[in-house]
């Protein structure tokens, strides 16, 4: 992110060059629009970095206090269920569906009309996440036992898994409000609010970690149980920093409370259209659920520590993944979908283009430091306190595993909005059918050999084949035409990445990282000058093989 103010600074001077040489306006604009996608590109990944950050000091906070046990798996596992409906009912189906209504509404239709489409879906939503949470809190012990029954190894897990489910599920109720208002200021293109909110909820977890812990260990009760309260206060901290943004542009939802605007919400054709869309997408979201459901069921099964050692793993893949694929994935659906709606289709193709070109210049230099450097990162962010030896080992075989499909990952943050904008779910969800009986199948070779590692790995191989496909069918459709130069610019990233990998295969064995526990402050000093050292190598290969942000720019 370091080059990301000189690059918006090059795109607006190469739009003033253009106006001065008499460029046509067609060129100016499609400049301009590039530049100012990159600019709330630049601005949501930012703040998913400064989320990701407070993030992992959450983490890190988790694993100094409590280690990898039966107790944190019990956290992991509640905290998983919120999680996986709130992927349901907030920004998985639900967002795939509203977001290209909301702008096919602005554009076709205007900003009036599309404020009484916010307030009919924001009233069906509110109604049914009630519904929902009620619901989930009283089928808590049943929600566990599908989740991870293997938590049942240990009675005490398996009771406090329960116990902290009921807390946390009203979470997935701010959340899912939470992502009605991203959608709505993303649409109007305000990112820096929705992008920030995750901070909250970090901080607040952070706070209960530190302070409510200790509180409750000196009253005799499980510390671990100070964390689903930090989760709740973050839900509706989240959501209660969305409203000031949402009422400076007249658009804060009024929901209504009585059965007839229920049922008045309901009958509006944007609503109809919004369920509709939301089928398939529920489905395609709910096969990825499957497979989250699968592998934590199997981890739980394993070695006691196995789900805590796959959290920490996913919680540092998810920086490269967020800081880039999501932010690229929020800003891109909005403008993809205006673009289909007005039928400009060498718009679309051009921003997929664009966000492809991204993802493969920042995704594979992470993906190989995840391969190659994976344990100097897990002992020095987490090799503290009740963090041992063999936490880090076993985390690291687990990042190394996502390291291999990273790339994936990230692609389909961008591939996927390319058929969403076009409210085509369909497509996305038989694909991934087929990727989720592939990756039981890799789950089938893999743990017997690698255990938890196994089913890292199945989900990174699974996201490559996911991700592949989704291009393929884009080219096939036309939806997509690469434009020039991917040959040259894939053989420059090519050779930066594997100069890379070189450098950071050296610093891995060149020294201790673990046994380097005692002198943290040294061991920090070391990851510092190799992450500049890495940064310069790649950046400055790029550069002595002529790539021009310029001209990357224009693309």
């Amino acid at each position: 992110m370091l080059s990301a103010k000189p690059t918006i600074v090059t795109g607006f001077k190469c739009c003033i060059q253009a106006l001065k040489e008499g460029c046509s306006d067609f060129v100016a604009a499609a400049t301009l629009v590039t530049v100012s996608l990159f600019k709330s590109a630049s601005t949501v990944s930012l703040l998913t970095l400064a989320s990701r950050v407070t993030g992992l000091v959450r983490e890190l906070l988790i694993a100094s206090l409590f280690g990898a046990s039966a107790l944190t798996d019990a956290f992991n596992v509640a905290f998983r269920i919120p999680n996986l409906f709130r992927r349901l009912f907030a920004e998985g189906a639900f967002s795939q569906a509203f977001v290209p209504v909301l702008a096919a509404s602005k554009a076709q239709q205007g900003e009036q009309a599309t404020r009484q489409v916010i307030d009919h879906v924001a009233t069906v939503l509110a109604w049914v996440l009630v519904v929902v949470s009620v619901l989930g809190v009283l089928l808590a012990p049943w929600l566990v036992w599908a989740m991870a029954s293997g938590l049942q190894q240990d009675p005490r897990g398996y009771d406090a898994a329960v116990q902290m489910t009921r807390w946390m599920f009203p979470y997935i109720g701010f959340m899912s409000m939470v992502a009605l208002s991203a959608g709505i200021l993303n649409t109007w293109k305000r990112f820096a609010v929705p992008a920030a909110t995750p901070v909250l909820l970090n901080v607040c977890m952070i706070g209960a970690a530190w302070l409510g812990a200790p509180w409750l260990q000196t009253r005799g009760v499980e510390p671990v149980f100070a964390l689903p309260a930090g989760v709740i206060l973050g839900g509706v901290l989240q959501l209660t920093l969305q409203i000031p943004s949402l009422h400076r542009l007249g658009l804060l939802p009024s929901i209504g409370l009585t059965w007839r605007r229920l049922r008045a919400a309901w009958v509006d054709p944007a609503t109809r259209q919004i369920a509709k869309l939301m089928g398939p997408a529920l489905f395609g979201v709910g096969v990825a659920q499957i497979s989250l459901l699968i592998n934590t069921q199997i981890a739980s099964h394993l070695t006691p520590g196995s789900v805590s050692w796959l959290t920490y793993a996913d919680r540092l893949m998810e920086f490269p993944t967020a800081i880039l694929g999501v932010a690229l994935g929020v800003v891109l659906m909005p403008q993809l979908a205006a673009a289909s709606a007005t039928g400009d289709t060498a718009r679309y193709s051009g921003m997929l283009d664009w966000g492809l070109r991204l993802v493969l210049l920042f995704t594979l230099p992470c993906a190989v430091a995840l391969l190659l450097f994976s344990q100097p990162l897990v002992a020095v962010l987490y090799h503290y306190g009740a963090f041992t030896d063999r936490d880090v080992q076993q985390t690291t075989l687990a990042l190394m595993g996502y390291g291999c499909g990273l790339l994936g990952l990230v692609a389909i943050k961008v591939l996927a909005p390319g058929f969403y904008a076009n409210q085509d779910i369909k497509t996305p969800v038989r694909i991934a059918m087929v990727v989720l009986c592939l990756t039981q199948l890799l789950n089938f070779l893999f743990v017997p050999w690698l255990a938890h590692a196994g089913l890292a790995l199945s989900i990174g191989l699974g996201a490559m084949v996911n991700a592949l496909w989704l291009l393929i069918g884009l080219r096939q459709r036309g939806t997509y035409r690469p434009e020039p130069g991917w040959g040259k610019f894939s053989l420059q990233v090519g050779l930066g990445c594997s100069l890379l990998a070189g450098f950071l295969y050296w610093a891995n064995q060149v020294l201790p990282w673990v046994a380097l526990r005692s002198q943290s402050g040294l061991r920090i000093g070391y990851l510092a000058m190799v992450m500049l050292g890495a940064a310069l190598i790649y950046l400055g290969t790029l550069r002595v093989t002529g790539l021009q942000w310029r001209q990357f720019l224009k693309r």
